[in-house]
């Protein structure tokens, strides 16, 4: 069963399937790293709202794939994480450190439409105040 990754302008989003086995999660993770570079995708975000409960593997190929991600240049919004999907993953160790989460799809789609924290845009520069500038 392959997972679907649909483009929403420079978004791709990939919603996985409660019935994900082994060999399509590591399918997913390749695919998913593919267009994110064929696409120039700047966010993914990761709909696990289908999954009921997660296993060890599935939990680290959903970590390992974002971190994919995110060395790829895509920032990453997981959502639609069950309350017992998160106490299981906590208890996994998998924490998805500097990965964004929220509840809906719209939510984590307005995270990753948002300037990232410390992200003062590419190119730009802010004037000091602290006084003048020597000329010269």
């Amino acid at each position: 069963m392959a997972v679907p990754i649909v483009r929403l302008g420079r978004v791709l989003v990939a919603t996985l399937a409660d019935d994900l086995d082994d060999e399509s999660a590591l399918g997913f993770q390749s695919d998913l790293a593919d267009r994110v570079v064929a696409d120039g995708a700047s966010g993914v975000l990761l709909d696990i709202s289908a999954l009921q409960i997660v296993d060890s593997f599935v939990s680290k190929v959903l970590g390992d794939t974002a971190a994919v991600a995110k060395v790829l240049g895509a920032r990453v919004a997981v959502v639609g994480m069950r309350p017992a999907v998160a106490v299981t993953l906590v208890e996994l160790g998998l924490t998805l450190p500097g990965i964004d989460t929220a509840l809906t799809v719209d939510h984590g789609l307005a995270l990753l439409a948002a300037p990232a924290p410390g992200d003062r845009g590419a190119g730009t520069a802010r004037p000091s105040s602290r006084g003048p500038h020597p000329s010269g």
